[in-house]
Order: C-alpha cells, then structure tokens, then sequence
C-alpha cells in the first residue's frame, strides 16, 4: 500500500501574554530600526560606525554670544531719548548705572546699582584690541577722572580708527549715543569689563 509523504508539523506560534509584551517587543523593533538609520547615515556622511551607535541628540544650545548681545544692544536702544534723573532705575527714566543695571536685569544679570561696584565686578578687558559690543566701559567722575563716575555699554568698535560708541544716560541728554572720541569721554575714560559670556 502506497504511503501518503508526511506533512512537516506547523510552526508554533507563542503568543504575547499581554498587551505590555506587545509594546516592548514594539519598541525593541523601533529601537533597532533607529540605529540602523543612523549607521546608515553615517556611512554616507564618512562617520564610523560606532560613533554613530552611540550618539545621543544633543539639546538645543542656549543663546549664542552674539545674538545675546544683539537682542541686549536692540533693547538699550529703545529707551533712547528717556530722560536723565539722578537716582533713577527705569524705565521711564534713568542715571547712567540705574539704565545698565535695567538693560543687563531684562536678560539675568543682576549687576550692582553703584558704577564704582559694576566696575569691580565685571571681567576686565585689559587691552583695548579686546573690546567688545555690549562690554561695559567706565569713566572718570567730572571733578576727579581718576575715580569710576560713569558708565556705558558698547554698541560698536572701531579697533582701525581707535575708537567706540556706546549707549547711556547722559546727564545732559538722557539716554543716547556717544562716541569714545568725544573730548570728555576720551580723557576720562578708565576701561572696560565684560559681563556677558565670551
């Protein structure tokens, strides 16, 4: 009697227990096709392999130097004509270290209400090639230019013609615009700190 071939036994299929079974084999999936891609992306932009493997994304980078210093500079601008009031903090009007202490505040730094303090506080720029947009410059009272007085905040440099502008309140004209060239700024001109990061 001719013998029927034997069929092979099915597979056996184990089913998933549970629905939380279902999920990490799910994930355990997804985690393997991520590394996968970034191999492969790698592999086309010249990265070993390894690296790749083990990269891990990276979280957004604060606020760039620059751009810090752009939007602070834009914001000083705009209390440009307010008026000059001794003991003043802002901000509908200032004296000279009440309008930096504002500007510096709106962006976290808490610099001190005195411009004798704010000098000893801030980094010092100790050449003058060093200067900065945004940096602090200081300058000399009127009856004695040796002693810290008055301060300002760096809006451009000119390392070529030796000179800058910076923004402040003015005694005379309230907040404004200023060169460093202006006689009596250059001859009482004591330096420059640095607040904001390098």
């Amino acid at each position: 009697m001719r013998r029927s071939p034997k069929r092979p036994d099915p597979p056996v299929i184990l089913p998933l227990t549970d629905s939380a079974d279902i999920v990490r084999s799910r994930e355990r999936a997804q985690a393997v096709m991520d590394s996968i891609g970034r191999i492969e992306s790698g592999i086309r932009a010249g990265v070993p392999d390894e690296r790749i493997a083990m990269k891990e994304e990276k979280p957004s980078t604060p606020t760039a130097p620059k751009e810090l210093v752009d939007q602070l500079l834009d914001y000083a601008r705009t209390f440009i004509g307010r008026p000059y009031v001794w003991g003043a903090t802002g901000p509908n009007s200032f004296d000279c270290s009440g309008f930096t202490r504002y500007v510096f505040q709106e962006f976290g730094y808490n610099l001190s209400r005195s411009a004798v303090i704010q000098h000893k506080d801030a980094r010092p720029v100790e050449r003058y090639s060093e200067l900065r947009k945004g940096d602090l410059v200081f300058f000399g009272e009127r009856n004695n230019i040796r002693t810290v007085g008055h301060v300002g905040i760096v809006v451009e440099v000119d390392l070529e013609h030796g000179m800058f502008w910076f923004i402040h309140a003015s005694s005379s004209h309230g907040v404004e615009i200023q060169r460093s060239t202006l006689s009596y700024y250059m001859m009482r001109y004591i330096g420059a700190g640095r607040v904001l990061p390098d």
